[in-house]
C-alpha cells in the first residue's frame, strides 16, 4: 500500500515525486511512455518559451547554451533531475484504471495492480489530437505531430492552424524548402505566438513566401490535394503533405473514469480546490496542464510546479 501513486513522470509529475520523497511518503511514479514523454515528442529543433531557471525542479540547476533552452537539454536535465533524486518511477507502464475501494484506490495497469492511500494526475495532453473531422484526414500524408522539417524538401505542404507549433511548423519546412501554404481559421496570426516569432511569419506571409488564407478550413483531403472553404468560395491546392497543428486534448475520457467531475463552461474544466488540488473523489488531485481543460494554456511548468508542494503538503496533514 503506498501513500500516493503519481500517475505521469514529465516535469510536474517528477516535482510532485521529489516533494513526496521530501515529505517522507511512500511514492511511486508510473509513465507509459519514456521519461517527460510529451517533451520527448516535441519537434526536435523546439526551443522553450521560457528561460532555464524557470523550468527548474527540486532546486537541481538548469544550464544551458541559450538563455532559452531547448528540447535536447531539456531531456538531459529531467534525466539528471530524476537520476540525482533517485526517484521511484516505472516507465512504458500504462495505467487503465484507477477505481476508489473505500479509502483507498486501486490502480490497475497493463503490468499488474497497485494500492494506493491517494492518487496525483499528472497528465499531459500531447497525446490526444484535435481532428479535423473531413474526409481524407486518415491518409498517410497527414500528420498530428511534427518532428523535422527535412522530409518536407521540395514537397508541397499544407499547414494548419495559426498558434505557435502550426507558426514554427510553416517557418522551419519553408526554410528548409518546402512549398508552405497555411489554413487559419481565424482572420490573423493569434496573439499567444511567441513575440520574436510573430514578426517573422508575418513578413514571410505579407511577402508571399508563406501562402496563407484567413477565415478558411479544411473541407476534405485527397491523395494529391486539400480541398478549402475560403471567404471567395471552394479552393483546390495541389498538395503533398498536411500537417495538422491543430492542438491537443486532456484525457477528459480518462478522467471521466475515475470518477472526476467538470465544470460546464467552455473549457471542460475540471472540478479540484485550489487551496489543496484535491478533485471531487477525496484523495485523488490534479497537477500541471491537466489543471485547465481545454484551456491548455493556462498552466506552464513553471507556473504549476508549486502544485507538487501544495499537493504534497495536504497529504502529509491527512496521512498524517
Amino acid at each position: 500500500m503506498y501513500d500516493v501513486i503519481i500517475i505521469g513522470a514529465g516535469p510536474i509529475g517528477l516535482a510532485c515525486g521529489i516533494e513526496a520523497k521530501k515529505a517522507g511518503l511512500d511514492y511511486l511514479i508510473l509513465e507509459k511512455g519514456c521519461l517527460v514523454n510529451s517533451l520527448y515528442n516535441y519537434p526536435l529543433n523546439m526551443m522553450f518559451f521560457s528561460t532555464s531557471e524557470r523550468l527548474e525542479i527540486g532546486n537541481v540547476p538548469f544550464i544551458s547554451h541559450q538563455p532559452k533552452p531547448n528540447r535536447f537539454e531539456a531531456l538531459e536535465y529531467y534525466r539528471r533531475v530524476c537520476s540525482s533524486w533517485e526517484l521511484n518511477v516505472r516507465l512504458y507502464e500504462r495505467v487503465d484504471t484507477v477505481r476508489k475501494v473505500g479509502d483507498t484506490f486501486e490502480i490497475e495497469t497493463i503490468k499488474g495492480k497497485y494500492h494506493t492511500r491517494a492518487v496525483v494526475l499528472a497528465l499531459g495532453f500531447y497525446d490526444l489530437p484535435f481532428l479535423l473531422n473531413v474526409p481524407g484526414e486518415d491518409l498517410p500524408k497527414v500528420k498530428h505531430y511534427y518532428d523535422e522539417p527535412h522530409p518536407y524538401y521540395l514537397q508541397r505542404v499544407v499547414v494548419v492552424g495559426a498558434a505557435n507549433s502550426a507558426v514554427d511548423v510553416a517557418l522551419e519546412t519553408y526554410r528548409k524548402g518546402a512549398d508552405v501554404t497555411m489554413v487559419i481559421r481565424e482572420s490573423a496570426i493569434r496573439d499567444t505566438v511567441k513575440y520574436w516569432v510573430r514578426p517573422d511569419i508575418e513578413n514571410r506571409i505579407k511577402e508571399g513566401s508563406i501562402k496563407a488564407y484567413f477565415n478558411s478550413e479544411v473541407l476534405r483531403i485527397t491523395e494529391d490535394a486539400v480541398i478549402i472553404r475560403t471567404p471567395q468560395g471552394e479552393l483546390t491546392i495541389e498538395n503533398d503533405f498536411v500537417l495538422a497543428m491543430t492542438g491537443y486534448q486532456p484525457p477528459f475520457e480518462f478522467m471521466e473514469r475515475c470518477g472526476i467531475q467538470f465544470h460546464d463552461d467552455e473549457y471542460h474544466t475540471p472540478v479540484y480546490d485550489e487551496s489543496t488540488m484535491e478533485t471531487n473523489v477525496p484523495g485523488l488531485y490534479l497537477a500541471g496542464v491537466v489543471c485547465g481543460g481545454l484551456k491548455t494554456n493556462k498552466w506552464f511548468i513553471e507556473n504549476s510546479r508549486v502544485h507538487a508542494e501544495v499537493i504534497m503538503n495536504n497529504l502529509s496533514r491527512v496521512l498524517a
